[in-house]
């Protein structure tokens, strides 16, 4: 059976798929498939603002995984898991999905916010794998 920070991460890489795919479905329909699909030689014509923040989410996802996959394992792989680290396992899980709208339609400060509990979340479980 997984942990509840197993399940967390797959949910959490699942999210990072969603948001690639809308960013590419925003991406497709503001700059066609010419370009999305072409190998981007040449210079891009101009990015709306709201596909280059989805584009910035998407870095920031994957940025965030890198260090919220190996929290998660070492918890789960080392038997720590706690009512504590299974909360901030979801906490990363529900600010990643609160992310995607908070950046696209530059909610401000919330998104600097909403990062904030993510990464926070993600150093609950790296400091309580260590005691």
């Amino acid at each position: 059976m997984m942990t509840a920070e197993l399940t967390a991460l797959a949910a959490a890489v699942l999210v990072q798929i969603a948001t690639l795919v809308i960013m590419a479905l925003v991406a497709n329909l503001h700059l066609g498939t010419r370009i999305t699909a072409g190998p981007r030689d040449g210079p891009l014509p101009p990015i709306p603002k709201r596909l280059g923040r989805l584009m910035r989410a998407v870095t920031n996802g994957f940025e965030g995984l890198a260090m919220f996959a190996p929290a998660a394992l070492i918890i789960a792989v080392s038997g720590q898991s706690t009512t504590l680290t299974a909360t901030a396992a979801w906490v990363y899980v529900a600010a990643r999905i609160l992310y995607l709208p908070a950046y696209a339609f530059a909610w401000v400060p919330w998104r600097s916010a909403i990062w904030a509990a993510g990464f926070a979340a993600t150093l609950v479980l790296l400091v309580s794998a260590l005691f």
